[in-house]
């Protein structure tokens, strides 16, 4: 999701995943679409996949698939606009939902109704009949809590956006940029979603009296600033709640040598807002054959079946089972906090800079 949960982190290497550049040469993407062996995709820094997926992909569709990334999610959206007809790749992997309408108002994408859209649920369509964008995958942003800090302090971890508040929870959590980072900018609108417009900005107020901490993404905070990630006890972070994913208790159970019976880290489920992803064809691409032949690899059972354990996030096609390791530690949320595209269309921009203005001082 963003999410650049390809961070958690070399053990993508021992997982064999494809992440800055698949393999094979890489033709340039200039001249006619027909003739270009090359598809490029452009995201955000969490983009993986297994190198015999995408290896079967390319054996099948006769295309080498060239990788680009461009930082958080916020920053890949904001680069794509600027480059918008004449973008650097084919395929755009990574606007979510906080950010679908900035992307489709300034044409960032050419409508294509991919193969096997059928097999996706109506509820991430969010853009059906248009079709400038495909649903990729779906998650929640949580926030996160280091189990043992908590256990060792006998401190109840927080449940919910009011607990973090409270002055039990002071100088302990870390989060995004809401201007610069999808799960910062998830954070805040879930916290709107609770509070409605009038309310969220005297919550945040008292958030930042009580020690919030933002850096400018994800990788930052959970990877350095989260006592409770591998990541972070090497760089000796010292806080013990982390703007998030509820994936990311299968990541570190995963990832960790043994494997624990349960995993390190918890998801406080009341805080959570939930996240679709998608990928469109770039307007303006060189390659518009392969950005589609990509577009239908996207959605199709292997890759859905494949992308949980590389990005972990959740299939949203409905004929793909997530792997029995990822769903083993994976932390369910019945309630996410939801805003329609509409809502957060007419009020994003205006919210973060308030928040900007509130937190960012």
């Amino acid at each position: 999701m963003s999410k650049n949960k390809k961070a958690y982190l070399a053990a993508a290497v021992g997982l064999g995943l494809v992440t800055l550049s698949a393999c094979g040469s890489s033709s340039s993407g200039g001249g006619d679409a027909a003739e270009s062996k090359t598809v490029t995709l452009v995201s955000h820094d969490s983009w993986a996949v297994s190198k015999n997926v995408l290896k079967d992909f390319e054996k099948k569709s006769g295309y080498k698939v060239k990788v680009v990334e461009d930082g958080d999610a916020g920053q890949a959206v904001n680069k794509a606009i600027l480059s918008k007809g004449n973008p650097v790749g084919d395929v755009f992997f990574g606007v979510d939902n906080t950010l679908l309408s900035r992307a489709l108002d300034n044409g960032l994408f050419t409508s294509y109704e991919a193969k096997g859209i059928d097999q996706v649920p109506d509820q991430y369509r969010l853009d059906k009949g248009k079709n400038r964008v495909t649903p990729v995958d779906t998650g929640d942003i949580c926030v996160n809590y280091d189990k043992k800090y908590f256990a060792d302090h006998k401190l109840t971890p927080p449940a919910s956006f009011a607990d973090l508040a409270k002055p039990a929870y002071k100088n302990l959590l870390v989060t995004e940029d809401a201007a610069t980072s999808s799960p910062g900018l998830g954070f805040l609108l879930g916290s709107a979603a609770q509070y409605g417009d009038d309310g969220w900005q005297s919550y945040w107020k008292k958030l930042n009296a009580n020690g919030v901490k933002v850096v400018s993404g994800w990788d930052q905070a959970y990877n350095e600033e989260f006592s409770g990630s591998a990541g972070g006890k090497k760089a000796g972070g010292d806080r013990p709640l982390v703007v998030s994913y509820a994936s990311s208790p299968p990541a570190e159970a995963i990832y960790s040598d043994p494997q624990p019976k349960t995993s390190p880290v918890g998801v406080a489920t009341g805080t959570c807002f939930r996240q679709i992803e998608f990928a469109g064809l770039l307007d303006g691409a060189k390659n518009e054959k392969g950005g589609k032949a990509f577009l239908d690899f996207l959605i199709s059972k292997q890759f859905q079946e494949d992308m949980p354990l590389n990005m972990f996030v959740d299939p949203v096609a409905k004929n793909a089972v997530a792997p029995a390791d990822y769903t083993k530690y994976a932390v369910e949320i019945d309630k996410p906090h939801t805003m329609s595209p509409r809502n957060i269309a007419d009020h994003r921009d205006e919210w973060v800079k308030t928040w900007t203005s509130l937190v960012r001082k």
